[in-house]
């Protein structure tokens, strides 16, 4: 029998507060364990919460931006389960009363784009961090705990069951990363924890509707690990039904070196937590024009603005895909094509040049003002430098952030031309070279072009190549 693999997934986002959800620790990641830590967020005897305002401003932003209802009124509960990572033995969340409902994510598919519902978006605070000595959580010898990240705000983003691949779950998440990546509301580092996500997976007969029996699959660690951990899992369903046997409903963790699902324990349901609503919080109440506020603080859609950035400049949607990789390299290309009008040109040297020098010296696309790119281009554009000196000049710029302008002036690096300064240089290339010189004449221009690189590598690519051709020719007939 045919089956359909059906996928939902759950998304969890550590929004970009300095503090926590409800307390005033540092939210920063990478502090020693357990410091960042208070009677708070431990949730200490004679404690009480107090909300942070950025939190919900972030989450409220996150879920217009995915196209969610916002409630004006929502509650916290408490869901209560033990485990080590979990100070209070109970975790802040929302239950029945989300900040959010409903929603959607237009995605790009291969086979053409499809909407991928939302069912929610609640706020919760985040559980701490367990090490586990060993290669994996199933084979440790001991676990430590940290609870520097207990207590940070999270954002839970629930999709509808309409993934039907691994393939289908890494790309609907590469687009939700880009998205709230724009956002600013989460760095969204799957390698730091703040961008996570457990999958819950069934099968059915192809052509069917309703679910299957799900499993829920966690430690997915990178969008590769999603994809191949689901597809493994839908195999594996597949094969025990081939066999007449039941799938059993259970969590599963993606083991990582042996790329396999293990499973790991029975899957709780919404009765095994116990909710019932938080007693030290009061309901979230959110004014019409809090909400309003929100939306006017979201920038433009990465896709709508690769739309606009192919219409208006004039591009090609391959160079758009990478100007617009991230917001801040949209600004800054957006921010130079107000003064400088070739933008095919600026294009090429942003996603190229820049783009590379930037990775070769570690600098934020942010950090550098986008004038001085222009001014880059308008020395090179007038003839004062040629393309070699130019590229040497943007990585100078990005270490000493220095003007383009300023560093020609100051070593000696505009460009050469003029007959009193190249004729020295061609007449010096000439006598040190008589077998080029021989060659030229019986008609081999190559060696025309080997002289020509010897000026430029003497004058380090300032000399006028066009006009050394000039030269040589005149100098040689």
């Amino acid at each position: 029998m045919a089956y359909e693999t059906v996928i939902g997934l759950e998304i969890h986002l550590e929004l970009a507060t300095r503090s926590k959800l409800f307390c005033g620790c540092s939210a920063a990641f990478g502090a020693e364990p357990n410091t960042n830590c208070c009677p708070v967020c431990l949730g200490l005897p004679g404690t009480l919460p107090v909300f942070n305002r950025r939190a919900i401003e972030y989450a409220v932003q996150a879920a217009l931006a995915l196209n969610s209802a916002v409630q004006e009124e929502s509650r916290f509960d408490r869901k209560n389960y033990f485990y080590p990572d979990l100070p209070k033995a109970y975790q802040i969340s929302q239950y029945d009363r989300p900040l959010a409902r409903g929603g959607h994510l237009d995605v790009a598919f291969p086979e053409g784009a499809r909407r991928i519902r939302l069912e929610r978006v609640h706020l919760e605070e985040e559980a701490g961090k367990l090490l586990h000595a060993g290669d994996s959580i199933l084979g440790a010898a001991y676990s430590l705990v940290d609870y520097n990240r207990a207590g940070i705000p999270l954002l839970e983003i629930v999709t509808a069951p309409e993934l039907h691949s691994g393939r289908d779950a890494r790309i609907f998440l590469e687009a939700l990363r880009e998205l709230l990546l724009y956002t600013g509301v989460s760095d969204v580092k799957m390698e730091e924890g703040s961008l996570r996500c457990d999958a819950n997976i069934s099968l059915r007969p192809a052509g069917t509707a309703g679910l299957g029996t799900k499993t829920e699959v966690k430690n997915m660690n990178s969008f590769r690990a999603v994809e191949q951990a689901l597809n493994f899992e839908a195999a594996r369903q597949a094969a025990i039904l081939a066999r007449g046997q039941k799938v059993v409903q259970e969590t599963c963790h993606w083991d990582e070196e042996r790329k396999a699902t293990v499973p790991f324990r029975r899957k709780e349901g919404s009765s095994d937590y116990r909710y019932f609503p938080e007693p030290d919080l009061l309901p979230l109440v959110l004014d019409r024009a809090f909400i309003e506020a929100q939306r006017e603080k979201l920038p433009e859609p990465p896709e709508r603005r690769r739309r606009r950035l192919q219409e208006q400049y004039g591009l090609e949607p391959r160079e758009v895909a990478v100007l617009t990789a991230t917001k801040a390299l949209a600004d800054f290309f957006e921010a130079a094509a107000r003064d400088y009008r070739d933008y095919r040109g600026l294009a090429n040297w942003v996603q190229g040049d820049l783009l590379y020098q930037l990775r070769e010296t570690g600098t934020l696309v942010e950090d550098l003002d986008p004038r001085l790119l222009v001014e880059l281009l308008e020395l090179l554009d007038a003839g004062e430098i040629n393309r070699p000196v130019a590229k040497e000049l943007l990585a100078e710029v990005l270490k000493t952030g220095t003007g383009p302008r300023a560093l020609v002036q100051s070593g000696g690096r505009g460009r050469i031309a003029g007959r009193a300064s190249l004729e020295p240089l061609v007449e010096q290339a000439i006598a040190a070279n008589p077998e080029a010189v021989e060659s030229f004449r019986k008609g081999k221009e190559k060696a025309l072009a080997f002289m020509v690189g010897q000026v430029m590598a003497l004058t380090r690519g300032r000399a006028d190549p066009q006009e050394l051709n000039r030269l040589f020719r005149e100098k040689l007939n």
